[in-house]
């Protein structure tokens, strides 16, 4: 009976660290739904909920939303609960920051033996949610509900099920995480067959008496990819060009550095860790090695290949995002285990330095912005404002044309109009490239679209206009003061939302 009270009061223990873990990376990483791709996935949740919003260029979000799940499973949930779409976007937000750092405690316990050290690492994860992964525009975490968080979850259970023997029991995990973002999860399966592999007795054996010298050559085998593609046209061009990081060869020097140095950090692990008698976690670095160097060659040949550009869209090193991942939980492990010990003071400084720079970081990054933009809260973000009175006080049929450039200006923080403002909009130069870069047949529309609102920052009555002839536009996001002759219903210090007469 001592026993099982022992472990009940470990688990309880356990809980209550990973929550507070989660609340202390939640506040540091900060919370800004309708950021950046939450534009695409929220204004999709909800069309689900109300079929009426987003009359007109839906397809910019929608056809995204082939490849997954997870905006009919959301809007699913909003029915089955009553819980609002915000309050519901925020409830999964920090569930999923839990099981990402539950799952990292569990992971790091099959590697490490201390305890000291596994909650380093859980703690070193969390502080580094929003760490940039070199070159290819992802956080370890994002500042709003991703899918990609959602799978990000599932994927380190998974390993933590490989880990812990369970391999068929990771099988439906994946499956389910499948159903949110294929390609994360696509990169997840890869590194449960790396893990696997690596932890085969005769394969890890083979691998660190004879094959170091062969282990080059041996990984850089892959299956050709058999698609063939129409050359792609000149303004799917046009728009995926704006997005350089999807190109290897427009990468800066320390993006490479980014890309490369992670792996040979765990080529270095695996040796040092073998020599140490250390197998589990030799196992792993191996693991995560072989599964770098596999994708970065892979990477390199498709970016290569003129008859493979269709794939860059789908980055395919994407990859980065585990290796980043468990670089962060291996590397506070290890200062948990060697550095910190039992000492206060260092733990004390351990987590005020990486949290506090995190925590500045977001600050610097999103200063128009509340670090927490939490549900009920008013904004104090000029153009949330803008899209927060129209989305009280415009028709659902609005038809809104604003600066392509909106989401780059100075203070917008890359908020999206059509998730937060719940109105039509014509087509950005920003993020719309990137489904264009998917979906190449979007391309004419979203071409035609964007040219006819170029030298916005100039437009007249006139311009307006022939906006609303062409597109059938009612609507405008201006500057204050407006140009002349719109009929102007609100505004702020620097924005006015307008009818066109």
């Amino acid at each position: 009976m001592q026993g099982l009270s022992d472990v009940k009061d470990s688990r309880k223990r356990n809980t209550l660290l990973v929550l507070l873990f989660s609340f202390l990376s939640f506040f540091v990483m900060g919370y800004h739904p309708g950021l950046e791709d939450d534009g695409v996935y929220l204004a999709a949740v909800k069309y689900r909920l109300n079929p009426a919003l987003y009359p007109h260029n839906s397809i910019f979000f929608r056809i995204q939303m082939q490849a997954t799940f997870f905006d009919n499973w959301m809007a699913a949930f909003v029915r089955l609960t009553g819980i609002r779409v915000d309050y519901a976007e925020l409830l999964w937000q920090f569930a999923s920051i839990v099981a990402i750092l539950a799952c990292c405690r569990g992971i790091a316990a099959k590697l490490f033996n201390g305890e000291r050290a596994q909650w380093a690492g859980v703690a070193m994860v969390g502080a580094l949610f929003t760490l940039p992964v070199a070159g290819t525009a992802l956080f370890l975490v994002d500042q709003h509900l991703h899918p990609r968080t959602l799978a990000t979850a599932l994927v380190l259970l998974a390993v933590w099920l490989v880990l812990a023997g369970r391999r068929l029991a990771a099988v439906p995990v994946l499956l389910v995480s499948l159903l949110l973002h294929p390609i994360m999860t696509l990169f997840g399966a890869s590194f449960c067959v790396f893990l696997a592999v690596a932890s085969a007795d005769p394969i890890h054996d083979w691998l660190r008496t004879r094959g170091r010298a062969r282990l080059g050559m041996g990984t850089a085998a892959f299956i050709p990819l058999g698609w063939l593609f129409d050359p792609p046209s000149a303004i799917w061009h046009k728009a995926v060009g704006t997005r350089g990081y999807l190109f290897l060869d427009r990468w800066a020097w320390y993006e490479w550095l980014g890309a490369v140095a992670p792996l040979l950090l765990f080529w270095l692990l695996w040796r040092m860790a073998g020599k140490r008698g250390e197998t589990p976690l030799a196992r792993f670095a191996l693991a995560v090695f072989l599964f770098g160097l596999f994708h970065e060659v892979l990477a390199i040949v498709v970016w290569g290949m003129p008859a493979l550009v269709r794939f860059a869209p789908m980055q395919p090193m994407r990859f980065l995002h585990l290796v980043y991942l468990f670089m962060a939980l291996i590397g506070g492990c290890l200062i948990g285990k060697y550095l910190l010990r039992a000492s206060v003071w260092r733990w004390a400084a351990f987590l005020l330095v990486f949290n506090a720079g995190m925590f500045a970081a977001q600050r610097y990054q999103f200063s128009g912005s509340q670090h927490l933009e939490l549900p009920g809260r008013s904004p104090t973000n000029p153009w949330l404002q803008a899209f927060s009175w129209i989305r009280m006080n415009t028709p659902k049929d609005a038809y809104f044309a604003l600066d392509p450039y909106y989401l780059a200006a100075p203070g917008e923080d890359y908020h999206g109009f059509r998730a937060l403002a719940e109105r039509s909009q014509l087509a950005d130069a920003v993020k719309d490239t990137a489904v264009v870069g998917l979906f190449p047949a979007l391309a004419p529309a979203w071409d035609q679209q964007v040219e006819a609102q170029k030298g916005w920052p100039h437009f007249q009555l006139a311009d307006f206009n022939r906006l609303k002839a062409e597109f059938g536009v009612n609507w405008v996001v201006v500057s204050y003061p407006p140009p002349d002759g719109l009929t102007c219903r609100w505004h702020n210090a620097g924005i006015s939302v307008c009818q066109v007469p």
